[in-house]
């Protein structure tokens, strides 16, 4: 027989999928100590890189009620956005740019935000309690907070496993004062399996569930303001916003579903553009471009960055046309990740001509050294 707050969940838990989320657990408003342990340590390494955020909301990240005493439940929805293919099959086509699945459409925070606002207003009719709503923007340990509601396990790649889902899952939380008995945690369910961490193109990962951001490209073409480390470029193909390898290789996706939500199914210009065509995207054809996606939120010149990497990393002399522009950008990142581009592209005698006539009039060092080294291995980045 159903006690009362089991009923309350039930009802909760229904109205969870009425507002569009595939699943839903509840857990406490806490970590466990070996969670608050290992984030300890991987921020004391530097394995966040320039997100000095993460370690300056160190004390609230490890504890849900330093963002909110009053919180006695966690609340943890998953959104799928699995992409009924497998979309590496895009890393094959050099001459075209590779999204991550999750940035091809909608911005999955401003969709989900809105649902969840829908659901805590529906929560607060059922029980009459105190609401708080989350979607990756917050100090809030989500992952570790959804295995322990049990919408999956943590898996070696660091992201939630769904024996239902596969690992394509957006995760939102809301934290409410309401009192509930808690789910049971997934167990784990990677066994043996190591796929995620040996398809890494950078070799991101240092162990089974640690990953060096320093290293990963999801990091480097999304936060990563500065170039691109040098060791890493020719490894990034034509992925010019985020990675998906260690997801989509995942053996658990073959059970997941293709995703049921229109703002989550690709658009067609976002699924595998044309290198070239993105080279010439000045700001305001940028931000039509990537209107409502994630993508806009890097900004036009970090997301020409990546490009030109990827268009370095094409084989295709013909673009370098294309490239040839961004020489004269203002941006030094941008000029310098040009040079990269060109001097992988061109023949000696080319790449020698244009640096006579852009090098020697370069201000900034770091550029300068591009063109001096003319792609050869550098100590510009580690």
């Amino acid at each position: 027989m159903q006690t009362g707050t089991d009923q309350i969940k039930e009802r909760i838990r229904k109205a969870a999928i009425k507002e569009g989320f595939d699943c839903i657990g509840f857990a406490r408003a806490e970590l466990n100590e070996k969670t608050r342990r290992r984030l300890s340590s991987w921020l004391a390494q530097g394995c966040h890189g320039t997100m000095g955020w993460m370690a300056e909301t160190q004390s609230r990240r490890t504890d849900p009620r330093a963002l909110w005493p009053e919180a006695a439940t966690v609340i943890s929805l998953g959104t799928n956005y699995a992409p009924g293919h497998n979309p590496l099959s895009g890393l094959m086509h050099h001459s075209r740019g590779y999204i991550s699945v999750y940035a091809r459409n909608r911005d999955y925070h401003d969709l989900i935000k809105g649902r969840l606002k829908q659901l805590g207003a529906r929560i607060q009719h059922i029980c009459d309690q105190d609401i708080k709503v989350f979607v990756d923007t917050a100090p809030l340990m989500e992952k570790p907070l959804a295995a322990a509601a049990g919408l999956g396990w943590q898996g070696k790649h660091t992201n939630i496993v769904s024996r239902r889902f596969g690992s394509w899952l957006f995760l939102g939380e809301i934290l409410t004062t309401l009192d509930l008995p808690p789910d049971s945690p997934a167990s784990e369910h990677c066994g043996r399996c190591t796929r995620c961490l040996d398809i890494c193109p950078t070799s991101a990962f240092d162990a089974e569930g640690r990953i060096d951001a320093r290293k990963c490209i999801s990091y480097l073409t999304i936060e990563h303001k500065g170039p691109i480390p040098y060791a890493l470029r020719s490894r990034f193909g034509n992925r010019i916003y985020g990675c998906d390898d260690c997801t989509a290789v995942c053996p658990w996706n073959r059970f997941a579903p293709p995703t049921p939500h229109d703002a989550f199914k690709p658009r067609v210009e976002l699924t595998a553009p044309r290198l070239a065509d993105l080279l010439e995207l000045d700001d305001a054809s940028f931000r039509t471009l990537f209107s409502a996606s994630p993508v806009k939120r890097i900004s036009r010149p970090r997301f020409i960055r990546n490009v030109l990497i990827a268009a370095g990393n094409s084989g295709d002399a013909a673009i370098t046309k294309k490239i040839t522009p961004h020489l004269n950008d203002p941006n030094p990142v941008i000029r310098g990740a040009a040079v990269w581009a060109l001097s992988r592209l061109l023949d000696i005698r080319d790449f020698h001509d244009l640096a006579e006539a852009y090098g020697k009039d370069e201000s900034d060092p770091c550029v300068r050294e591009e063109w001096m080294l003319g792609g050869k291995p550098s100590s510009i980045q580690p």
